[in-house]
């Protein structure tokens, strides 16, 4: 589904990835843990195609086809969604109509309030997207545009933060819903969205160096045991 072969990223003239491999299966789902400013949203960025994100090296390869420089658009065309750990308010573009332009001509139209519905969001459908929504809302709209779009491969950043607890299960039954379908790579802190997929690989990404391939949760337990630095040095966390 995706593959990554020696990637090296710079964004505003520094360099954020350095040498990065990975392959995903198809049907796989894999966990990135990693401090803050360690390159994780970068990596998101890069396979979604956002250009402030300048591949140096390497290349990135989706379903067998190379779209290393493949714009926004044609990535998503080709089934890559990507649900934003802060999404941008957009004035003017209401929630039903992004879900309608995602949606296409592949269902009938009535799916839209049918998921809406589902995600506890019929009321968001006529607001302006993110505008004044809250954590929860946030996150939710992000899947709801997903679900519209079917993505084969789904890029999440970090779902499972600014939720409540009143909203975390359904987030996660969301996710698990969409991940029985697709692909998925998922960044998370607190590893709580563990609780509601089935993630098979657990990597750390640190100082922009990609680290170990362990099962999630025991990478989880091992980070919390260790802290990220020395766990990516600890014989349990070597390949």
């Amino acid at each position: 589904m995706l593959e990554i072969e020696n990637l090296s990223v710079e964004t505003n003239g520094k360099r954020i990835l350095h040498n990065l491999n990975l392959t995903i299966a198809p049907g796989e789902t894999h966990v990135l843990f990693g401090p803050n400013a360690s390159g994780k949203t970068t990596l998101l960025m890069t396979i979604m195609g956002f250009p402030q994100y300048k591949v140096k090296q390497g290349r990135i390869l989706f379903k067998g086809k190379d779209i290393t420089h493949l714009s926004i658009d044609k990535r998503a065309r080709l089934g890559i969604g990507i649900a934003f750990q802060r999404p941008p308010s957009i004035r003017g573009v209401k929630v039903r109509d992004v879900a309608r332009s995602s949606l296409g001509h592949r269902k009938n139209g009535k799916v839209v309030e049918t998921i809406a519905t589902k995600l506890n969001i019929r009321d968001l459908l006529d607001r302006d997207i993110n505008l004044g929504f809250s954590g929860g809302e946030l996150k939710l709209s992000e899947l709801f545009q997903l679900t519209m779009q079917e993505p084969d491969l789904i890029l999440l950043d970090e779902p499972d933060s600014g939720v409540d607890l009143e909203n975390i299960k359904l987030v996660g039954k969301t996710i698990g819903a969409l991940l029985q379908t697709s692909a998925g790579l998922i960044i998370t802190h607190t590893g709580h969205i563990l609780n509601y997929v089935n993630a098979q690989k657990g990597h750390i990404l640190l100082d922009g160096k990609l680290h170990s391939q362990l099962e999630p949760r025991r990478l989880l337990d091992t980070i919390e045991e260790c802290g990220y630095a020395k766990c990516a040095e600890c014989a349990k966390c070597k390949d």
